[in-house]
């Protein structure tokens, strides 16, 4: 059984309780045939979507619960990695809608998706300049009352099976990160074409996708032009926290596994858990689990009490929370032996799908800039107010 003993921190309210107990009834119910990866997600979205979890992926009044969201992928990915994968694209895909889109907009869309009648997508990431985002260089170019995209999108999430796109390009108002826009886009669209299928160490709905001549309405586009930068970079401060909690997850579920294994199993007459070596595993990878968990929920809670953006918390939860997570759960495999690398053991499958959590949504080094950045920026400010003390 999962620790819940967190639950009773100052981050959270009964709300959060409750919602933490009903996913965890929804998840435990969960039958997930992972053998055709785009029929179990839509599977997987239509049942959040019946169930009421789905509606927590996206905000008609434009506020995300930050905690909620971390609360449902850490439970969903404990259970399963899919489920997890299924709920945060929901999120993600709409996230732009959710914080800066019209009220006409909000009211086409999220209705659909929290009610998981349609799957979202997030289209950012381009061949080139993967983390890069000011260097995108697809273009979208004004032509009367529409926009004419023309480029690609790599490592799309629910790409392929998505019903509704969120993506970025180049608008041309300014060089650099100034020059992009955001725009809502439907797969039907004349010129949207799904050029290739990315197949990964955890299947996942990935996809390659090419805009030749794609023509969408101006009044597709989310925020004012050439805001799609400071748009893209708001839902990746969300929802990056939300990627750390999935990490979260992953470990305490490998945690869960590594102590069942080590109790049960004998060597020598005596459970494994009794040699000093693997009490020294286990007590670092629970150390790293709740250290991981106070990062996590520290910025989720830190974005919620109002703070308009969360860049240094968001970016230290998610590179320790993954980085750990990948550690724990290599202790879990080594502590099963040669079960751990057992196709269709459950530490097999984590090993798996933590992996990818290291890289998407800004990889470990990348967070490792921010952090120093952030860092460097708070200790020059002080120093700013001495130089030129308030008149």
């Amino acid at each position: 059984m999962a620790d819940r003993s967190f639950l009773d921190w100052p981050f959270f309210e009964d709300r959060h309780r409750a919602l933490a107990a009903e996913v965890e009834a929804f998840a435990a119910g969960l039958d997930i045939d992972h053998g055709d990866t785009d029929a179990a997600c839509r599977a997987l979205v239509t049942a959040m979507g019946e169930a009421g979890v789905a509606a927590h992926s996206g905000a008609l009044d434009g506020r995300l619960d930050v905690c909620s969201l971390c609360l449902i992928r850490e439970t969903l990915a404990r259970h399963d990695g899919l489920a997890d994968f299924a709920f945060a694209m929901q999120g993600l895909g709409t996230g732009a809608i959710s914080l800066f889109g019209t009220e006409a907009q909000r009211a086409e869309w999220l209705p659909l998706t929290r009610g998981g009648k349609a799957i979202s997508a997030f289209a950012l990431t381009e061949p080139r300049s993967g983390s890069d985002v000011a260097n995108s260089t697809m273009t979208a170019t004004r032509d009367g009352d529409d926009y004419v995209l023309d480029g690609e999108k790599t490592w799309i999430s629910n790409g392929g099976i998505a019903d509704v796109y969120t993506l970025f390009a180049r608008s041309g108002e300014a060089p650099g990160a100034k020059g992009l826009s955001c725009f809502i886009v439907t797969p039907d669209l004349p010129g949207f074409e799904v050029v290739e299928r990315l197949n990964t160490i955890a299947p996942h709905p990935l996809a390659r996708l090419r805009f030749t001549g794609c023509r969408v309405p101006a009044s597709a586009m989310i925020g004012a032009p050439g805001q799609g930068f400071r748009i893209a970079m708001s839902v990746l401060d969300v929802f990056r926290s939300s990627v750390a909690a999935a990490a979260l997850g992953f470990a305490r579920r490998a945690l869960d596994e590594a102590l069942d294994r080590v109790t049960a199993r004998e060597v020598q007459g005596a459970p494994l858990f009794d040699l000093q070596m693997v009490q020294g595993h286990i007590a670092d990878m629970a150390l790293d689990v709740d250290a991981a968990a106070l990062l996590v929920y520290r910025a989720a809670w830190t974005k919620d009490s109002g703070a308009p953006r969360v860049t240094r918390e968001a970016a230290m939860a998610k590179l320790f929370a993954t980085d750990q997570a990948q550690k724990v759960i290599d202790r879990a495999v080594q502590l099963h032996g040669g079960d751990g690398v057992r196709s269709g053991e459950i530490v097999e499958s984590l090993y798996r799908e933590i992996r990818a959590l290291r890289i998407y949504e800004g990889a470990s080094d990348v967070q490792r800039v921010v952090i120093a950045r952030q860092a460097l920026a708070a200790h020059q400010e002080p120093a700013k107010d001495r130089a030129h003390p308030a008149a």
